[in-house]
């Protein structure tokens, strides 16, 4: 298949550019595994998170799930209070493509599934977020990935041609929905190989 020269590379964050995992915080707070699990599973679930990541307050998802789980008030809480520790740093080698992108005048993106209210917090712990060209975070806008609304934002609040933008992420379904609104998109697995595809695709780096 023949592919347009891309201009642009935009990035997903968890998984891609951040190491992060509610295990990091809870092992720490919940050392006995069964029970770790039975709450990550079953009382702050991916679900719950994922509201928040497409616009709840954290004020409310906490209010709201304390109501159903008073037991596990105190961790409950402590995913919110304690959500900068879930997060292990930046992922190895990526932040350094990101940085050789900038250097070389590539303009980078972020389309990320994010609270609103943790993006700012991360932009603050970690300044390499705080830099890229244009961002488009689920939290702020109301809509989450893999929808195709949230990829149609991106493409036309900053005017990009979508077959000469590559995007990276770590969950398939997220990528299919890239392909799907024409641009180029590959599953992310590690640096290196995100090197090798933008190599690929005449990116100077």
């Amino acid at each position: 298949m023949s592919e347009s020269r891309v201009e642009v590379v935009v990035f997903d964050i968890g998984g891609v550019l951040l190491d992060w995992s509610p295990d990091y915080l809870y092992r720490e707070l919940i050392p006995d595994v069964a029970q770790r699990e039975h709450f990550l599973t079953n009382v702050a679930t991916h679900e719950w998170n994922q509201q928040q990541d497409a616009g709840r307050t954290w004020a409310e998802a906490v209010a709201e799930l304390t109501a159903l789980h008073p037991e596990h008030a105190e961790w409950i809480e402590a995913y919110d209070t304690g959500w900068l520790q879930m997060v292990n740093g930046l992922i190895e080698g990526t932040a350094e493509i990101v940085t050789e992108l900038r250097s070389q005048g590539v303009p980078t993106y972020a389309l990320t599934n994010f609270s609103a209210e943790k993006w700012e917090i991360a932009k603050e712990a970690f300044p390499i977020l705080a830099g890229f060209t244009g961002e488009v975070v689920s939290g702020t806008e109301r809509t989450v990935k893999p929808g195709e609304q949230i990829y149609r934002i991106l493409l036309e609040r900053y005017d990009l041609d979508p077959a000469r933008a590559f995007y990276t992420d770590d969950k398939e379904a997220n990528v299919v929905a890239a392909r799907a609104v024409g641009m180029q998109a590959e599953v992310f697995t590690d640096a290196p190989t995100l090197h090798t595809h933008l190599k690929s695709r005449g990116l100077p780096i």
